[in-house]
């Protein structure tokens, strides 16, 4: 009995032993935890990506009027690139819209690279590249399937891929996982459970939002046009009104912002939304959708414009009748939609800047990147477009889009023709009902 008091309690010794060397080990890993922002590794600063020329014609300058001359250039050239692809077509600008994607993608990741470089994590950029695939992979396979049913149904390897896609897309996703998992080392755990929620919170915000920029120019060009082009122009105007006018610090994120900035990009983008909403408003090549022409293979923007497009008489206010000496005044019911939009981008939209500004802080850099000279990276440009997509995305389905007799034509075009068969008769037996058609004389 002896013996075995003696055994017991040299088993409970030698448990509480390895649990206090777990303890130990746990202690180890959680020192990343405790450590404070100052204890965070320095990224590698940018390097200054200015032109020569602009160097040497700019040397004169104060560095603040010389950042102000090469912002205003640079924003010129890109805007003009801008329209140049806005005039080559929509499939033009979903490329656009992925390459800026993959751009944001990769300068993010190469931050958390940069910064935990030293741990020697293994895999971490190679899986971070791969799940950005199978989530492209994902998205754009439903947007084929929404919008390409015709050209589909024409091609048999695709018609296998379409109708297999979301168990491929796990397959593929589930692939990257257990490699993840394979790839867990024992000192770096914790850390590269950090990097792995990095790399799924990055895929969050630069590929489901580009995806729905792209759903958001499939309901028109104008959908796409004008936020973004809200979004670009509070920039420019916040910017203009606090270089010149700017006392007041608007939020300690981002100590350049101030008040005066806030409240004249806000003015300014709501007038510039309602008149580029009245010229875009104007051509079918804006706000038709855009569809697939399975028989010339080319995306098409024809079609009769919705009442939202059409002019309507509306009346004035007592006080603006006075001021105007009208009564009433034609607008498209877009240009109402519009004020949402640029109110959106103005008041709301900054706060993604404020987010990435934040972000920026958190590892002492001034830039995503160095790609525009005077403006950073891409995502320093576009880090409140993705806020301005989902909203325009949840606008759409919950005020304007209604039922899409094109988009059920394409998948009525794809079932088998028995299906075909019974809802034609399930949909005559309803137009009967409703007294559309007349019932079928029986003889």
């Amino acid at each position: 009995m002896s013996e075995l008091r003696r055994r017991g309690a040299a088993g409970d010794h030698e448990t509480d032993s390895i649990l206090d060397k777990d303890a130990d080990g746990d202690e180890r890993f959680a020192e990343l935890d405790l450590r404070t922002d100052l204890d965070v590794p320095e990224v590698v600063p940018a390097r200054d990506s200015t032109p020569v020329i602009f160097k040497k014609a700019l040397s004169g300058l104060s560095s603040r009027w010389k950042n102000w001359w090469i912002r205003g250039i640079l924003t010129l050239l890109m805007i003009s690139v801008f329209f140049l692809i806005i005039y080559m077509g929509s499939f033009m600008l979903m490329l656009l819209v992925l390459g800026i994607q993959v751009k944001c993608f990769h300068e993010i990741i190469t931050i958390g690279y940069r910064v935990y470089r030293s741990y020697d994590l293994p895999w971490f950029r190679t899986l971070s590249w791969y799940f950005l695939l199978c989530v492209n992979y994902f998205f754009y396979g439903e947007t084929v399937a929404d919008y390409f049913a015709t050209f589909v149904q024409r091609r048999e390897q695709l018609q296998f891929l379409i109708r297999y896609h979301r168990f491929i897309s796990f397959t593929l996703y589930l692939a990257g996982f257990c490699l993840f998992v394979l790839s867990l080392v024992k000192r770096h755990y914790r850390l590269q459970f950090y990097m792995f929620a990095w790399t799924h919170v990055t895929l969050l915000i630069t590929v489901t939002q580009s995806h729905l920029v792209i759903q958001n120019l499939f309901e028109g060009m104008i959908w796409f046009l004008v936020p973004i082009s809200s979004v670009i122009c509070n920039d420019i105007a916040a910017y203009i009104f606090g270089f010149f006018f700017g006392r007041t610090p608007l939020i300690k994120l981002s100590p350049k912002k101030t008040w005066e900035g806030f409240i004249g990009g806000f003015f300014t983008t709501v007038v510039f939304g309602f008149i580029a909403a009245y010229l875009l408003a104007q051509y079918q090549y804006f706000v038709c959708p855009v569809e697939y022409n399975s028989e010339t293979n080319r995306f098409v923007t024809e079609c009769e414009p919705s009442e939202l497009f059409q002019l309507q008489k509306y009346s004035l206010p007592p006080l603006l009748q006075v001021l105007l000496g009208r009564e009433s005044v034609n607008l498209y019911p877009f240009q109402m939609h519009s004020i949402a939009l640029s109110t959106f981008a103005s008041l709301i939209g900054p706060f993604g800047g404020f987010f990435a500004s934040g972000f920026k802080r958190a590892f002492k850099i001034k830039d995503f990147a160095d790609t525009i000279p005077g403006h950073g990276g891409i995502m320093d440009r576009f880090d409140c477009q993705y806020l301005m997509a989902t909203f325009v995305h949840v606008y759409i389905t919950s005020f304007i889009r209604g039922p899409n007799p094109s988009k059920l034509l394409k998948q009525l075009l794809v079932l088998q023709p028995e299906e075909q068969l019974s809802v034609y008769k399930t949909l005559k037996l309803h137009l009967i009902e409703k007294g559309i058609l007349q019932a079928p004389l029986r003889g």
